[in-house]
């Protein structure tokens, strides 16, 4: 086994999700040398974008995000002058509540890969565990590098996290369990039913959100994300997945208009906390330094994540 594979860092993040993405931005601009690793083939976790065949291109993490604490309004803010992102609508249903909904200019996923850009990001490598060693982290991936860090973040969903670590650590990581969703990528031969502005977010069903991606602007044809609701996707988690696609794509019949030319599905175990922790993040090792980050802290969705990483940045700094 090839020890310290990488240099040894100031500071390593498990998961290049926002809150991870952030944080190693903040550190690396403070003169933190930051390595960031990732099980995913992209970064960005849940700011997902999936492109289809002829020019379908479908978000199917995170479809938007509003601003109200002041410090990601400032952030948002930058993206918008950026190009980044741009004001998609103040509702989906009438009343509308006037609070701009924001998303991606190309998709979602191009806001994670700028803020990517500059950062040592390492996808598809999956860490197996953290562990102390000699007042610093030894990180033992699955592929068999061990690297060594001062200190670590890790910003995965906590189950993940946990299952990292060894007791005392392990035990100290908050208790918190997540929805699950079932999501479908539909590319269609014309354009869908759904009202502007071109999505739907409902209370009840087997559906919890329903998004034009044509309307929306980011696909050049018809194409239509669906989201399983907590219930749907828990109770058809372990069917097969065409067949969990072709009961939603039942479910969104009314407005699917003409065939369905193809589908993809994707399956997201930890879509959302059903619990918040108070904190913005949590230190469970201050020498050496260990913080737990993520949307499950003071927060869930993109606000949350993105505080999360600025608070994580701040604890480990």
């Amino acid at each position: 086994m090839a020890e310290a594979s990488y240099p040894e860092c100031d500071t390593l993040i498990v998961g290049a999700g926002l809150c991870g993405l952030v944080a190693g931005g903040a550190l690396q601009r403070a003169g933190q040398r930051v390595l960031l690793l990732d099980k995913g083939r992209g970064v960005g976790g849940r700011m997902a974008t999936r492109r289809l065949a002829d020019g379908a291109v479908a978000d199917h993490g995170a479809q938007f995000f509003t601003t109200r604490d002041p410090r990601f309004a400032a952030l948002a803010e930058d993206w918008r002058a950026q190009g980044l992102i741009r004001e998609w609508t103040r509702g989906f249903s009438e009343p509308f509540d006037g609070h701009p909904r924001w998303c991606g200019v190309v998709s979602m996923n191009a806001i994670a890969k700028q803020l990517a850009r500059g950062l040592d990001c390492r996808t598809q490598s999956e860490v197996r565990s953290v562990e102390p060693q000699s007042g610093a982290w030894r990180v033992t991936l699955a592929a068999g590098e061990v690297l060594r860090a001062r200190a670590v973040l890790l910003s995965a969903p906590l189950p993940q996290s946990r299952a990292l670590l060894v007791p005392p650590w392990s035990d100290r990581v908050p208790a918190i369990e997540y929805e699950r969703c079932i999501a479908v990528m539909a590319r269609l031969a014309r354009p869908s039913r759904v009202p502007e502005p071109g999505a739907l977010q409902l209370e009840s069903g087997e559906l919890s959100f329903v998004a034009d991606n044509q309307r929306k602007g980011i696909s050049a044809v018809p194409c239509l994300t669906l989201h399983g609701s907590a219930e749907f996707s828990l109770r058809h988690w372990d069917l097969e997945r065409r067949a969990a696609g072709h009961a939603l794509l039942r479910a969104a019949s009314a407005w699917i208009e003409g065939a369905i030319l193809d589908f993809e599905v994707h399956g997201w175990r930890y879509a959302k906390p059903e619990s918040v922790h108070p904190e913005r993040c949590v230190v469970l090792s201050s020498d050496p330094r260990l913080v737990l980050g993520g949307d499950a802290f003071a927060g869930p969705r993109v606000e949350g994540a993105v505080l999360s990483g600025l608070a994580a940045a701040e604890a480990l700094a």
